[in-house]
Formats: structure tokens, C-alpha cells, sequence
């Protein structure tokens, strides 16, 4: 049997497979790093919704500012991410992969040390950088180290953990603001962090490009910032001023000229971060649309949900988060097991049935009464958008990553995280 140091050079080499199985204690390993680290960076794009009452109350700030602490960490997650992927195909994923745990757990320690929330959101958009290099890597340590027989399986496995993430935020943040303060939201980082990287450096084999080529595209990184944060300005903005006023018209007019000069940017400049030829694929184009949708519709309805429970129905910050946990055990149990259905029928059937289960689910929490009972008016609805959930998360990864080769997963990745980023962040603001 080899060792995983041999296990590790090919993959070094050549960017290719490195053989890896779910069967063996390296491939499980690889894979709970690739998860954990993954998944603190979609904890923390949810985590705060629950803190912000409190983070206002002591910050002294409205509820302007306190949109601003989601919204910049969102806002530099999805622009940055292209360049985080791209990285990672050409200076090693594992190193990429590293870099950004460091870099966010050191971010998340300036947040929960800040003591004004300019000081906060500047340590949550460099939070959204650190998450930006370690989220696309993850995934595409997965696709480019593991077998042919097992890849499915793991990436089905990613993205059920992965994507409960989301899900158990709000209880995990209910559980330490109640127990603490806003501030163990953060320091619980750095911890987790520690052992994803000592996981990293012990299991994981390193995987890049073997031919990368031209220069990182810092031009489109710049538009693809500006473009973003203009349109998500202008839109925070209409809620004091009004979409007539200057203070919205003007933000949102250089966001959109900012985004379309980023679209000619990548098509015409020799190396861009999200070349425009990926979209010639049938497959990745519809499966990004689909990534676009259902994503902003889910972004939403959670954050919104757990508003509603605490604001409305009068839930503790606890039980409202607590009231998500069934998303979290629906994903665990059944995603990976989808993701393998997905392997053997196709994709088309799992991402056409999931995405109408989770609309029946949203419908369900839009009929919410005021005093809503969480057995008879919660919870159905709960298991209903779990279900969805679980049937589409795992075949829609493994469409994006499948529609182009392996030496180019990081790239995918990327663009696959940016395009749900940038949907969830319109959708927040």
C-alpha cells in the first residue's frame, strides 16, 4: 500500500488525481478539513443575522451600520473568490487553502475585539477575503485528489455538511450570545481554524494546475468589487431615500457600469479570472442560472425567517435558531446519498424536483400567522425546505464541477461560489 507522501507527489506534479478514498483514513481526513473549513466561512456569512440586536445595542448604531456587517463580509467573499480559486490552480490548493484559514481566523479575532462598528466592518470584509481563498480551494482539493470511483460520493458529502452550515448558524450564534455575547460568535473561529490546519498539514495531499499560464486578473478583481458594492449600496440606500434620489441612482449607475465593464474585461483581456468560454458549456451556463435562483431565494428566506421567529412570533434568539435544526439534520442524513442517486440517473432529476420541493417549503413559511406555533406552523415548513434542499445541493456541485476539466476544479469552483455569493448578497440588501 503506498504512503501518503507517495500519494501526495503525483497529485503535486500533475494537478490530477491522487487517488484518495473514502474507505481510507487519508480520504476521511481530507475530507473533514475540506468540510470544517468551508464550512466556518459559511457559518459566519449567517452567523451575525442573529447577533445584530445585540451588536446595535452595544456598538450604539442603527440599523444601517448593522446591515453594512453583513453585507461586507458577503460583498468581498463573492468578488474575491474568482481570485481565490485561481490561486489555488496555480500556487498549490493546500497552500491557498492554509493561507485563508490563517487569514480569517486572525479577521476574526480583530471582530471580536472591535470596539465601533467602522472597526467592525472593516474586520468582516477582511474575514470575507480569508473565506474567499479557502472556500473554492476546498472543493476543488476534493475534485482533484480523490478517485474517480469516490469523487461523487465526496463531493455529495461536502456539500450536505457544507451546506448545513447555513442552516445551524442561527442556532450556533442563539446558543453563544445567550451564554456570552456577540463577540463568542467570532472567537469561536480561531480554535476551529487550529484544527483544520493541523488536518491540512497532515492528511492532505497538494494539487495545482500542472499548466498554468499568463497573469491574475487584478482588473477584474477591482470591477467585480466595484460593480458589487455599488449595486448593493444604492439598494441599502433606497430604504432611507428612495429610489429617485442621488444617493441611490448614483451608487447603483456605477455599479452597473462597473459590472459591464468587468463582462468586457473578461472577454477580452488574454487572462481573465472568470473566462467568458467557460460559459460555452451548456451544462455550466444553466448550472450557475440555477446557482443564481435558488440561492438568492434561500439567502432570503432564511435570514428573513429568523427575523420573523424573533421579532414576530417572539422567539428567543435561541429558539429561533433552534427551530432551523431539522434543515440540518435532513442535509446530513440524506444530501450525500442524493449526490449518489445523482451519479447513477443524472443530474436533471434531482435538480428539477428539489428546487419545487423547497418553493412548496417557502410557500409554507410565507403563510406564517402573527403568534406562529412552531409544531403545527414552523416545523412542516422546515422539513419541507430540507428536503428540497438536500435533493439539489449535491447534484448542482457535482453538474458545475463535471461540465470542465479536472486541471481548471479551482476555476469552477470559484465561479460557482461567486455566482451564489452575488445572489445571496443582492437578495440580502
Amino acid at each position: 500500500m503506498s504512503s501518503p507522501d507517495q500519494r501526495r507527489t503525483p497529485a503535486g506534479r500533475s494537478g490530477g488525481s491522487a487517488g484518495l478514498s473514502l474507505r481510507g483514513a487519508s480520504g476521511r481526513w481530507v475530507l473533514l478539513a475540506c468540510v470544517l473549513g468551508s464550512g466556518i466561512a459559511g457559518i459566519d456569512s449567517t452567523v451575525v443575522n442573529i447577533a445584530l440586536p445585540d451588536i446595535g445595542r452595544e456598538l450604539h448604531v442603527g440599523f444601517a451600520s448593522l446591515q453594512w456587517t453583513i453585507t461586507a463580509y458577503t460583498l468581498t467573499l463573492a468578488a474575491f473568490i474568482l481570485i481565490g480559486g485561481s490561486l489555488g490552480d496555480r500556487l498549490g490548493r493546500r497552500r491557498i487553502f492554509i493561507v485563508g484559514i490563517v487569514w480569517f481566523a486572525a479577521a476574526s479575532l480583530l471582530c471580536a475585539l472591535a470596539s465601533t462598528a467602522g472597526l467592525l466592518i472593516a474586520a468582516r470584509a477582511l474575514q470575507g477575503i480569508g473565506g474567499a481563498l479557502m472556500t473554492p480551494a476546498s472543493l476543488a482539493i476534493i475534485q482533484a485528489s480523490f478517485s474517480d470511483a469516490d469523487r461523487t460520493r465526496a463531493i455529495g458529502a461536502w456539500s450536505g455538511l457544507s451546506g448545513t452550515t447555513s442552516a445551524i448558524a442561527p442556532f450556533l450564534g442563539g446558543w453563544l450570545i445567550q451564554a456570552g455575547s456577540w463577540r463568542a460568535v467570532f472567537l469561536i473561529n480561531p480554535p476551529l481554524c487550529a484544527l483544520v490546519i493541523a488536518l491540512a498539514l497532515r492528511h492532505m495531499p497538494e494539487t495545482r494546475d500542472p499548466n498554468p499560464t499568463g497573469r491574475l486578473d487584478l482588473l477584474g478583481c477591482v470591477l467585480g468589487v466595484l460593480g458589487l458594492g455599488g449595486v448593493t449600496a444604492g439598494i441599502i440606500a433606497a430604504a432611507d431615500h428612495g429610489f429617485g434620489s442621488a444617493a441611490v441612482l448614483l451608487p447603483l449607475g456605477l455599479g452597473a457600469l462597473a459590472l459591464v465593464a468587468f463582462v468586457l474585461a473578461e472577454r477580452y483581456q488574454p487572462d481573465p479570472m472568470m473566462p467568458v468560454s467557460l460559459f460555452a458549456s451548456r451544462q455550466f451556463s444553466a448550472a450557475n442560472l440555477v446557482t443564481l435562483l435558488l440561492y438568492a431565494a434561500n439567502s432570503g428566506a432564511l435570514l428573513l425567517l429568523v427575523v420573523e421567529l424573533e421579532t414576530v412570533a417572539r422567539f428567543s434568539p435561541l429558539k429561533a435558531g433552534t427551530a432551523l435544526l431539522p434543515i440540518t439534520v435532513i442535509m446530513l442524513l440524506f444530501a450525500a446519498r442524493f449526490g449518489a442517486l445523482a451519479q447513477r440517473i443524472g443530474p436533471r432529476i434531482p435538480m428539477t424536483v428539489g428546487p419545487l420541493v423547497s418553493a412548496t417549503g417557502l410557500l409554507l413559511l410565507a403563510e406564517l400567522p402573527a403568534r406562529a406555533n412552531y409544531l403545527t406552523n414552523v416545523l412542516p415548513a422546515v422539513l419541507v425546505l430540507g428536503c428540497g434542499l438536500a435533493i439539489f445541493v449535491a447534484p448542482l456541485t457535482s453538474t458545475v464541477l463535471g461540465a470542465v476539466p479536472a486541471a481548471h476544479a479551482g476555476l469552477a469552483s470559484g465561479v460557482n461560489n461567486a455566482v451564489a455569493r452575488a445572489a445571496g448578497l443582492i437578495s440580502i440588501a
